[in-house]
């Protein structure tokens, strides 16, 4: 169980996180989203340890995270985050070495280290650039090896940092398919991102923030449906649920399902 309770965070006088309390054990994708400044990186560096509350508590396994080494250490095999830049966490110039890294240091067997790294590159997609060097990857290569090499800590939440952003088409559907490879495999995923659409079709459910505190909480249909309050919070509605809410066509979560209905109704 991964969830903070009244949680409060200031870096000077005025508080950017203010009294949250949330949940992210309840659904398998829960999606975080507000305006630049509402308070979603912060969140995220409280959630993996680096910043810790002034009030309030992140709870781990229905307890107060231990911040000692060795408990932010335990923390972290089970909660990786995943960053917007790539670039940020990947440190050496060929893919298997960077992703071994955190086993190695850990003291894994090399053949267990051997099979992680296999089986975190297949869900990837990257086994057929895997012997490139890393400085020749693309942006969307790179973010694929930074999600591997949370990936073979056996995480049970993955923390994703604006996962499809610098992506093209094909690299966002691409992410979007890889995401529900992670879930498929019992695990969590809690995305921030200004992506709305990615949000509303791969979200459980989602958190609205605005100055460090939820403006709103529920099934991402639901919350996104809100007109006046999404604009509230600095954001604009998912082009799926604007054409619901504007022209009253279906609702759906999918591009392929609007389509599908569309293809429907138009042969009745």
């Amino acid at each position: 169980m991964l969830a903070t309770t009244d949680l409060w965070f200031r870096y000077q006088q005025e508080p950017t996180l203010k009294g949250l309390t949330l949940d992210f054990s309840r659904q398998a994708v829960t999606g975080l989203v507000g305006a630049n400044g509402c308070g979603k990186s912060t969140l995220f560096m409280n959630l993996s340890g680096l910043l810790r509350p002034q009030q309030g508590a992140v709870l781990w396994q229905g307890r107060p995270l231990d911040y000692s080494k060795r408990g932010l250490l335990a923390l972290r095999q089970q909660v990786a985050t995943v960053f917007q830049d790539p670039d940020q966490q990947i440190f050496y110039t060929d893919i298997d070495s960077d992703i071994a890294f955190s086993l190695r240091n850990l003291g894994v067997a090399e053949d267990e280290i051997a099979r992680r790294v296999d089986d975190a590159m297949t869900l990837v997609d990257a086994q057929h650039f895997r012997q490139q060097p890393i400085q020749c990857l693309s942006h969307g290569q790179k973010k694929r090896v930074a999600i591997a090499s949370a990936l073979v800590l056996q995480a049970r939440y993955l923390l994703l940092d604006e996962p499809t952003a610098g992506l093209d088409p094909s690299g966002r559907a691409q992410m979007i398919e890889i995401i529900k490879r992670i879930v498929a495999q019992g695990n969590h995923v809690v995305i921030s991102s200004h992506d709305i659409d990615l949000i509303y079709e791969v979200s459980d459910a989602v958190y609205v923030l605005r100055h460090g505190e939820v403006l709103a909480e529920g099934e991402p249909g639901e919350v996104f449906a809100r007109t006046a309050l999404i604009e509230q919070a600095g954001l604009s509605q998912p082009w799926l649920v604007k054409l619901h809410a504007e022209l009253g066509l279906p609702q759906c979560k999918t591009e392929a399902e609007f389509f599908r209905q569309m293809r429907e109704r138009g042969n009745r």
